[in-house]
C-alpha cells in the first residue's frame, strides 16, 4: 500500500470512529453549515450515514440561491458544494440529535473564489508561508429585542430603563434564563467562556470567550451566532446583530483583538511578534507596521467591517443617552484609548471598526491583508494619540482624519483600494460591491417617519 492510500485509509478509519462516537451520543444528523456573503449562517441537515460523502464529495446547494456566490443557473459551476470539515463536528446542545459542522466552499471541483471563508484561508496561508500565526479574540456585543403590540421593535426587557445601564445587575438578573442557557450551551461547545455583562445601552449585552487562531475564531463566532439565535428564540426574543437599533444610545461593535506569533500553533507556544515591552505602547516594529496598514486602508476596510447602512449610525461622533460612546470614528491609535480606531493594550491591537453585521470571515481576511501590507511596505503609523478624542472634538480642536460617514463613501473607498481588492480577489470584491450598492439604492428609495414628520406639511 502506498503512502497516499495509507493516509486515505487512516482518514476513513478516523471518520468512521468519529461517526460512531456521535452515534453513541444520540446524534442522527449533521448540520452542514457555511456563511453567505452577507454573513448569514446557511446549511442543510445530512443524515449521519451520509457523513463520509459529505466530507469526501460535499453537500450540494443551488449556487444562485446563495447570496454573493456569483454562480450561474446552469452548467458544472451552478452547484455550490460544501465539503464538511470533520474536525469541526460537535453535537449541538440546543438541537438534540444534531451535530454542527463547518463546510469549505467549492464549485466545479475547485475552491470557490467568492467564498468568504476561502478568502480568510488564503490570507492565513500567506501567514503560514512566513511561519506566522494570527491569534484573534472576538468580542460579541448584541441586543435582545422583540416586537411590541404595535409591531415596532424595542428591547426585550421593558424594565431595562436605566439612564446609564452599563453592568446593570438587575437586568442581568431578569435575563438570567437567557444568560444561563448561553453559558451551558457555549460551555458544552468548548468555547472557554470568560464573562458576560450588560453593556452601555439598554437591552445590550456582551459575552466574552477565549481567543483562537484566526480561522477557528471566525468559525467559532458563526457558531456563537447560531447558538444565540436559538437560545434567544427559546426565551421569546431576538438576538440582534444590528449595529445601532436605538437612536441616542451606543451601538454594538465586534472588536478584534489581534496578535501575531512566529511559530505558535498552540496558545503561548510562539514568539510574540507584535509585543515589545520596551517599545512605545508595548508594540514592536512589526506591531506598529501592522497598525499602520490598518489605518492606511481603514476607509476601504469600513465597507467590509461595517457593511450596512445602519453601521454608519454607530460610526457617528454623537453623544449617547448614557453619557458615553465608544464609537471609533477617528483614524488614530492610542494606549488603552477607546476613543481611537485602534487601541493598543497589553502588547496587542484592538481593532474597533468591525460591527456584528459584518461577515466575520471577510472582515478578518481584509483586516489581515491590510496589516500584512503595512508590514511588507514598511508603513509608519501616526504618533500615539494621548487625548480623549471626544473631548477634543467637543472643544473644536483639530482632529485626526475620520472614517467614511456612510456606506456609499466606504464602498467608493473599497473600489479605489487596489491593494486590498487584489488581496481579497476581484471576483469576491465585485460580488460584495454589487450586493452593497443594491442595499444603498434600496435604502435611498425609502421614506422614513422622520422625513414625513419634518417635511409632510412643508
Amino acid at each position: 500500500m502506498n503512502d497516499s492510500a495509507g493516509r486515505l485509509g487512516q482518514a476513513l478509519d478516523a471518520l468512521e470512529s468519529r461517526a460512531a462516537e456521535l452515534r453513541a451520543m444520540g446524534v442522527h444528523s449533521v448540520l452542514a453549515t457555511f456563511t453567505d456573503l452577507a454573513g448569514t449562517p446557511k446549511g442543510k441537515l445530512v443524515p449521519l450515514e451520509g457523513l463520509a460523502g459529505a466530507v469526501a464529495v460535499g453537500a450540494g446547494f443551488a449556487g444562485p440561491s446563495i447570496v454573493g456566490t456569483g454562480l450561474p443557473r446552469m452548467g458544472p459551476r451552478s452547484e455550490y458544494v460544501g465539503r464538511v470539515l470533520p474536525e469541526t463536528l460537535r453535537p449541538l446542545p440546543f438541537m438534540p440529535g444534531v451535530a454542527h459542522a463547518v463546510c469549505e466552499g467549492f464549485a466545479g471541483g475547485e475552491p470557490l473564489d467568492t467564498d468568504p471563508r476561502g478568502a480568510l484561508q488564503r490570507q492565513v496561508a500567506r501567514l503560514r508561508e512566513r511561519g506566522w500565526t494570527l491569534w484573534v479574540g472576538i468580542e460579541p456585543e448584541f441586543f435582545l429585542l422583540k416586537r411590541g403590540a404595535d409591531g415596532r421593535w424595542g428591547v426585550a426587557d421593558a424594565r431595562d430603563t436605566l439612564a446609564k445601564p452599563s453592568y446593570d445587575l438587575r437586568a442581568i438578573g431578569r435575563q438570567r434564563g437567557f444568560l444561563d442557557d448561553m453559558r451551558q450551551a457555549l460551555t458544552a461547545l468548548g468555547f472557554g467562556l470568560e464573562q458576560m455583562d450588560h453593556e452601555d445601552a439598554i437591552g445590550q449585552y456582551e459575552i466574552n470567550y477565549r481567543h483562537d487562531v484566526a480561522l477557528a475564531a471566525a468559525d467559532r463566532y458563526q457558531l456563537f451566532k447560531l447558538t444565540a439565535q436559538a437560545v434567544a428564540e427559546r426565551h421569546g426574543c431576538v438576538f440582534s446583530t444590528m449595529p445601532k437599533p436605538l437612536a441616542g444610545a451606543p451601538g454594538s461593535g465586534l472588536h478584534f483583538h489581534l496578535s501575531l506569533t512566529d511559530d505558535g500553533m498552540s496558545s503561548g507556544a510562539g514568539r510574540p511578534l507584535m509585543a515589545d515591552g520596551a517599545g512605545a505602547l508595548g508594540l514592536s516594529e512589526t506591531g506598529w507596521r501592522f497598525a499602520a496598514g490598518l489605518l492606511r486602508h481603514a476607509d476601504a476596510l469600513a465597507a467590509l467591517c461595517a457593511p450596512t447602512v445602519n453601521s454608519y449610525k454607530r460610526l457617528a461622533a454623537s453623544r449617547s443617552a448614557s453619557g458615553t460612546t465608544w464609537s471609533p470614528v477617528w483614524k488614530a491609535i492610542g494606549d488603552n484609548n477607546r476613543s481611537c480606531l485602534l487601541r493598543a493594550v497589553a502588547g496587542r491591537l484592538e481593532w474597533r471598526l468591525p460591527d456584528p453585521s459584518c461577515n466575520v470571515y471577510l472582515a478578518l481576511a481584509a483586516t489581515l491583508a491590510a496589516g500584512l501590507d503595512g508590514i511588507d511596505q514598511g508603513l509608519v503609523a501616526p504618533r500615539p494619540c494621548r487625548d480623549d478624542l471626544y473631548e477634543r472634538h467637543a472643544r473644536g480642536e483639530p482632529m485626526p482624519a475620520r472614517l467614511p460617514r456612510d456606506l456609499h463613501d466606504a464602498l467608493l473607498a473599497l473600489e479605489g483600494d487596489a491593494e486590498l481588492r487584489a488581496a481579497l480577489g476581484e471576483p469576491l470584491v465585485a460580488q460584495f460591491l454589487s450586493l452593497k450598492r443594491a442595499e444603498w439604492a434600496e435604502y435611498h428609495a425609502q421614506v422614513s417617519d422622520w422625513e414625513l414628520e419634518r417635511y409632510a406639511e412643508g
